[in-house]
């Protein structure tokens, strides 16, 4: 996992040539002359989100992906994420190979998402996004999928 600010992005250049793809595109976009929905940059291998939502006060089952990469950046509002290596979960709770997501329980450490803050979980990282932080309040976010296999 890799939680950072927009400033320092160069410091991930040569990490993975997608991942580093998509951090120049959050730095470098202006999400608000965006419809919310999917954009694809480089077809199925690298592709945006933006949704619109309200944070909830909880999520239960951190989620992890094994296709993707998942950068994660908050064009708006502030939400609290839980977070842990995939490997601390104790209990795979449902999964969904058709859609690269599978769900756990497990104990989980917590980060806050705003500003010009940004997330990008790996396969092996365990994540439950879209926490309010006090009480539930509205989100834009801007969610980038990179294939891992680039």
């Amino acid at each position: 996992m890799i939680y950072d600010s927009l400033k320092h992005i160069t410091a991930y250049q040569g990490i993975h040539p997608g991942v580093y793809q998509g951090l120049e595109l959050l730095a470098n976009t202006d999400f608000s002359k965006l419809e919310d929905g999917r954009y694809e940059i480089d077809g199925n291998r690298l592709f945006f989100s933006l949704q619109s939502y309200n944070s909830k006060p909880e999520n239960e089952t951190p989620e992890a992906h094994k296709t993707y990469i998942d950068i994660q950046f908050l064009v708006s509002g502030t939400e609290q994420i839980k977070v842990a290596p995939l490997e601390d979960m104790t209990e795979e709770v449902e999964a969904r190979p058709d859609g690269d997501i599978w769900f756990y329980r497990g104990p989980t450490d917590t980060i806050t998402l705003t500003g010009d803050r940004f997330v990008v979980f790996w396969p092996g990282d365990a994540h439950a996004p879209g926490i309010a932080v006090d009480t539930p309040a509205p989100c834009r976010k801007c969610l980038v999928k990179v294939q891992v296999d680039w």
